[in-house]
């Protein structure tokens, strides 16, 4: 991951485009079995560099897999936004109450958190989070309240995740890193970024500081 993608200005950008990302990759290896589509969601940031606060809809979205015959959905897979991680904020509450409902049907969930600040959505066995930069939890329909978890670094590559569907069908792969940055190419956030400047909050732990100021040595003696 790029942690200046987490800037506001990009944040809502990257969020839609990642999902519309996976949504591509799946579709590759689920027909015609099954499809995945955008399940698109608002969110509202509040702006109050004005007199009267006002709150702006940002679109955010996840995939949903859905059987092609019944249209049944399967799984779903929700990107965490900052709102759905902002402690005390409503889109926090409104994420929590459609995580609580997934969890307690019959559909696998897939938790996508590619961001470093916020507080994470709790892990299902009631278990101490590893400490990480990012985290995706898969939670299968038939093994609740278990789940598994992938604690991930900022150093390290994302993972290739299994996405089940439904018996006795094999999971499909999602490569995460791949989608990731197939988004960050098309999108052109290169382009968009300035990193002259410190990435946004929260601060790095100075071994990632360490490693994204070698990243970018390494860039500029290239280009």
């Amino acid at each position: 991951m790029d942690p200046y993608i987490e800037t506001p200005e990009l944040w809502s950008d990257f969020h839609v485009n990642l999902g519309c990302e996976m949504r591509a990759q799946l579709n590759q290896v689920l027909q015609p079995r099954y499809f995945a589509r955008l399940a698109p969601g608002v969110a509202y940031k509040v702006i109050e560099e004005s007199l009267v606060p006002v709150e702006v809809p940002l679109c955010v979205s996840g995939v949903e897999i859905q059987a092609t015959d019944s249209r049944q959905p399967v799984t779903v897979i929700e990107i965490l936004s900052p709102l759905s991680k902002q402690r005390g904020h409503p889109g926090q509450g409104d994420y929590q109450r459609k995580r609580d409902d997934l969890l307690c049907s019959l559909v696998h969930l897939i938790e996508i958190d590619l961001l470093r600040g916020g507080e994470q959505p709790p892990l299902l066995d009631r278990a101490t989070t590893p400490p990480a930069s990012y985290r995706v939890l898969l939670s299968r329909a038939d093994h609740r309240p278990r789940a598994m978890l992938w604690p991930i670094q900022l150093p390290y590559p994302l993972p290739v995740l299994p996405i089940p569907l439904l018996e006795p069908d094999p999971d499909v792969p999602l490569d995460l890193g791949a989608a990731v940055a197939s988004v960050y190419e098309r999108a052109a956030y290169a382009a968009q970024i300035d990193y002259r400047q410190p990435p946004p909050p929260p601060s790095l732990s100075p071994g990632e500081a360490e490693w994204v100021a070698q990243l970018l040595r390494e860039h500029r003696s290239n280009t």
